[in-house]
């Protein structure tokens, strides 16, 4: 049996629909369950640096909650970018009895900025800080990928406790990073998901 010539126009119109529904796909995937990322600074060097293009899992939120070591985008507490703590006073770069501890109490309102950091303690953990490295329930969490603090205010911290459905998130670069150090832990709805994988540069490819 010999098939039917389908017309220019049907043909056109398959095109056109086949081309919709794939965009339409691309875009709730992107939506709702892999979202690339673009790294804005150096904050996670030399884990990732300036430029660098990650991708993140968002529908393995539901599934469970990310985990001590898991590097994360997530919506920080107003006023991160100025490095306000929501317990006045509080944090390394404040001159009083509380500049030795690291800010434990967020602002109360999420950002509408995103920001990605690694997960270096989680709900109910106890941590400080020395020399840069975080410090968990008495455990120092030294690693390779960790590069030196230097001799800042946020390298020295004294312990403070993660409150309960909150993370605690701190930058690779340990003395160029912006986190809860100075604005204190992430709840876990502001999380938006976990970063898996490196796409860009070509010579970074890889999974975390």
């Amino acid at each position: 049996m010999r098939l039917k010539r389908d017309s220019t126009a049907g043909s056109i119109i398959e095109l056109v629909v086949v081309i919709a529904s794939a965009v339409g796909i691309a875009l709730l995937v992107q939506q709702f369950v892999v979202k690339p990322y673009r790294i804005p600074s150096g904050s996670m060097e030399p884990t990732l640096a300036i430029g660098q293009r990650v991708l993140v899992d968002r529908i393995g939120q539901g599934l469970g909650d990310p985990a001590v070591g898991d590097i994360v985008v997530f919506h920080p507490p107003t006023g991160a970018d100025t490095s306000q703590c929501g317990k006045p006073g509080q944090g390394p770069f404040y001159d009083g009895p509380l500049s030795h501890l690291p800010c434990d109490t967020p602002t109360p309102k999420r950002s509408s900025q995103t920001f990605i950091k690694r997960i270096v303690a989680g709900p109910g953990d106890r941590l400080s800080v020395h020399g840069g490295y975080a410090v968990v329930n008495g455990k120092l969490q030294s690693a390779s990928y960790i590069r030196a603090c230097g001799a800042g205010p946020e390298c020295e911290l004294n312990e403070i406790k993660i409150p309960a459905g909150s993370f605690f998130m701190m930058g690779d670069n340990r003395g160029q990073s912006d986190d809860s150090r100075f604005w204190g832990p992430v709840p876990k709805e502001w999380v938006i998901g976990t970063a898996f994988a490196t796409y860009w540069p070509p010579s970074r490819v890889g999974l975390f």
